[in-house]
């Protein structure tokens, strides 16, 4: 008979785990009101909230920050793209090679990410594309798609093939199919695919270093001013808002696959 209440050290256990993982998180939260803005000192000296202020009134985070939504967005849309068709490609025929094409799709974000930026500045430097904006969007792409990817194949295999029998036996073609039949069924994982690669694209700093060229995001915006004197609580203001940011996105994904393990069409 399974128990309603876990062992006293099961709990302890998880409960240093989770405040190994989330203290650090707090102290950004502590440190982006101190009154100290040169060094990091605990307890804090004071608290106040005219860094709130300050960081709202410097044009350098609100460019960082326009320039990281605008590459989390489009990058966001390409992946949505790619990410679906290639799921629907792999999950909905048999061919040879298909784990082969699963294998390299999800390539990109199991390679370190130092590996891949080296091969995307050296694939742009090759084709003489200049470093810009889009270089930044086409390199956070590449590990967006898996996300999407991976989202989106696992909810065409719970969809019931008697489903697409059924609409194509009724006379739908293959477009109306996708849009009234399995779009629904899997309109879920693409948007929960979507907030996931959006979060991951909005906080990316490895890959965009090497291809940003003068272009700052916002958290390569947040590296550089960590090593300035003066002004450091700002850093964590930032820092604050990019949990946030990247937080939202994640509870939503979650909540909206937490029931994905039903197979649509199968007389639920």
């Amino acid at each position: 008979m399974r128990s309603d209440t876990s062992p006293p050290g099961l709990r302890i256990a998880a409960a240093a785990g989770l405040a190994f993982l989330h203290l650090p998180i707090l102290l950004i939260f502590v440190y982006a009101f101190t009154t100290e803005d040169k060094s990091y000192q605990w307890p804090p000296p004071g608290l106040t909230l005219d860094w709130l202020a300050v960081t709202w009134n410097r044009p350098d985070v609100w460019a960082a920050l326009s320039l990281s939504l605008e590459v989390a967005a489009v990058s966001t849309a390409i992946a949505l793209v790619l990410g679906t068709l290639c799921a629907a490609s792999v999950s909905g025929s048999r061919f040879f090679g298909r784990e082969t094409i699963s294998l390299l799709v999800i390539l990109p974000i199991a390679l370190p990410g130092i590996i891949t930026g080296i091969a995307l500045r050296s694939a742009f430097s090759l084709a003489e594309i200049p470093f810009s904006q889009w270089t930044i969007i086409l390199g956070h792409a590449t590990f967006c798609v898996v996300v999407v990817y991976n989202n989106a194949i696992a909810r065409f295999r719970r969809v019931s093939g008697s489903l697409l029998e059924a609409s194509y036996d009724l006379g739908a073609d293959g477009l109306q199919t996708f849009r009234h039949v399995i779009l629904p069924n899997i309109g879920t994982a693409l948007v929960a695919g979507g907030m996931l690669a959006f979060a991951l694209s909005f906080d990316e700093v490895i890959v965009t270093t090497f291809t940003a060229g003068q272009q700052q995001t916002l958290p390569i915006w947040m590296l550089e001013e960590l090593v300035r004197p003066r002004q450091r609580p700002v850093t964590n203001v930032v820092a604050m808002v990019v949990v946030l940011v990247t937080l939202l996105p994640i509870l939503a994904a979650y909540y909206l696959t937490r029931d994905g393990d039903q197979v649509a069409g199968s007389g639920k």
